[in-house]
């Protein structure tokens, strides 16, 4: 059990990391908005969505297509018809924690007011660089880790089908995502070597199939091999972002209209690979009691530390993957 003094230095050290910590909150959104692109432009299109509760997100979808559009004349019968047997995708609420934690000699050795601030600066400094690099890699990742969210190589898998959201969309077509092969493109023909002079015959098929009138892929994200292929391409043309994603440190080209980015397996793009995202139908959905939120302190019984959680619930969902794509080898 911890003494009198001790204890009066943990409480020192907690509420400092509390206060600290509430008073820079939002340090933390704009720590992940500067850790990864994908984040950055959900959270700018509003597409980062907070909720109450629910034993899961349930996401209502949005077809590409409804097949009662019917041309009819004088007493024609309506095609009153459903046009899918299912309304929404269920997805599982994910659990991610990071702690502030000291020991009891850290904290006793930064005793007085200078030291035990900076101590805690650190630490916070510490636990946010943690939780943007975890979940960074989380954006992307297939989801298959105990409590990892659902990424981009889940919600755009290299096979196209999969169960996402509860849906097994070998049995819903209009719930498959759209797969460019290198190895057997979608446009047909044989297989094509990626290169920079190659790209962009690869590039196209899959952002004219992934066009539906003005809805379009707005964001482009490439790893190492294929944004150095694409960079190459674009030599005579090439056009660099000036904006405040070039601001935050993003490496950022166009095609079309679409943004397109770089991103590296060090955070969790998978090599080879490129992903066309419609925004508009990609949601980070949090519980707003668990967003990014500093939890109290929990003082070991059997430790001479002292740690304080911060919690995030959550998850990536998806309403239309018939218009998000992978660009593959």
């Amino acid at each position: 059990m911890p003494s009198p003094g001790q204890s009066s230095l943990f409480s020192v050290f907690s509420e400092l990391v509390s206060t600290t910590y509430r008073a820079h909150k939002s340090d933390v959104a704009d720590n992940m908005s500067n850790h990864n692109a994908l984040w950055r432009r959900l959270r700018q299109k509003g597409k980062y969505r907070r909720e109450s509760g629910g034993l899961s997100i349930v996401t209502p979808l949005e077809y590409a297509e409804n097949s009662t559009y019917l041309r009819y004349s004088g007493y024609d019968k309506l095609n009153i018809a459903a046009s899918d047997v299912v309304s929404a995708a269920e997805y599982a609420w994910r659990y991610v924690s990071a702690n502030i934690a000291a020991n009891g000699g850290e904290i006793r050795n930064n005793k007085g007011e200078n030291r035990i601030v900076n101590l805690v600066k650190t630490k916070i400094k510490n636990g946010q660089k943690s939780m943007g690099n975890g979940l960074s890699k989380d954006v992307y990742s297939d989801g298959t880790l105990s409590n990892q969210i659902g990424g981009l190589q889940a919600l755009i898998a290299d096979a196209g089908t999969g169960t996402v959201g509860g849906i097994n969309s070998t049995n819903f077509a209009f719930w498959q995502n759209t797969v460019q092969s290198a190895a057997a493109p979608l446009q047909g023909g044989g297989a094509i070597v990626p290169s920079s002079t190659t790209i962009e015959s690869l590039m196209l098929p899959l952002y004219l199939a992934l066009t539906r009138g003005t809805d379009v892929p707005d964001f482009i994200v490439l790893d190492t091999v294929y944004f150095t292929f694409f960079e190459g391409s674009q030599t005579p043309l090439r056009r660099y972002s000036s904006d405040e994603d070039g601001e935050a440190g993003f490496v950022k080209m166009k095609y079309k209209g679409s943004d397109v980015f770089f991103d590296s397996s060090a955070s969790g793009m998978p090599s080879s690979h490129g992903y066309f995202v419609n925004t508009d139908y990609i949601e980070l959905v949090v519980h707003e009691d668990a967003d990014m939120e500093i939890m109290p302190e929990l003082t070991s019984v059997d430790q001479d530390a002292v740690i304080t959680p911060i919690l995030f619930q959550g998850n990536m969902v998806c309403s239309n993957r018939k218009l998000q794509g992978v660009l593959k080898a």
